[in-house]
Parts: structure tokens; C-alpha cells; sequence
């Protein structure tokens, strides 16, 4: 599967995993199953807050699951209705959070489990 993975900074695999899904940087993209990584740009990265555009941030990308900290309900409901899988992660790493994927231990994010906002650095407020 293609997982989706904001981070602040590219460190391949090491990559901490971002705390907040629209005002990421960056995306690691990864496959896994054979752990083939690729950095995407997030190409929404500025948005007014509350309004981000997810698959716009993707740039067109297909991906099958995104896994994050935290997300906000527009981009929850963005991601969904493009028939993609929204996953939280307590991890700190990217290999840590495909490691959890892989093992079925990630629960599925709905709105209800949405941030209720964000500081300027990034942080969620779940």
C-alpha cells in the first residue's frame, strides 16, 4: 500500500512524523511493503486555517492510507471522500508508524476525533 506520513523534515525513514496533517512541510511517501520512500512537497501547506484542501496538498498524488498525528474534520472528510484511509499514530518515527500499520495496531480516524486546533508550530490540540 502507499501511506502518506507528514513530516517537518526529510530524514528518509527516520523522518519524524509531523503533529498536524495540513501544516506539514512535507509528505513521506511510502510503500509498504518494500519501504521505497518519496518526499512530496505539501502544496497546501498555507492554507487559511480550517480550510485545507487535502487532496490538493497531495498535488494529485495516489495514496491509499495517510497516517498522522492529528488531522483536522475538513481534511478528514476530504481524504475520505477521495476513498482514503485516515490513521492515527502515536509514533515519532515513519518506520515506527509502518511498523504499526503493518501490524494492525493504528485506529482509523473519524471527525469526531479531529483536531480542535493548532498552535503556530505545528501542535495539535486533540
Amino acid at each position: 500500500m502507499k501511506l502518506c506520513i507528514p513530516i517537518a523534515e526529510n530524514q528518509a525513514l527516520n523522518s519524524i512524523v509531523y503533529e498536524h496533517f495540513g501544516s506539514a512541510p512535507f509528505f513521506m511517501l511510502v510503500d509498504s511493503e518494500t519501504l521505497v520512500v518519496e518526499l512530496l512537497n505539501n502544496h497546501d501547506e498555507h492554507h487559511v486555517h480550517g480550510a485545507c484542501n487535502p487532496l490538493k496538498a497531495l498535488a494529485g498524488r495516489a495514496v491509499d492510507a495517510v497516517i498522522v498525528g492529528g488531522i483536522g474534520a475538513g481534511a478528514i472528510r476530504g481524504l475520505r471522500s477521495a476513498g482514503i484511509t485516515v490513521y492515527h499514530s502515536p509514533a515519532q518515527t515513519v518506520v515506527k508508524a509502518v511498523a504499526q500499520f503493518k501490524a494492525g495496531s493504528l485506529p482509523e480516524l473519524d471527525v469526531q476525533h479531529a483536531c480542535g486546533g493548532h498552535s503556530a508550530g505545528g501542535d495539535c490540540h486533540h
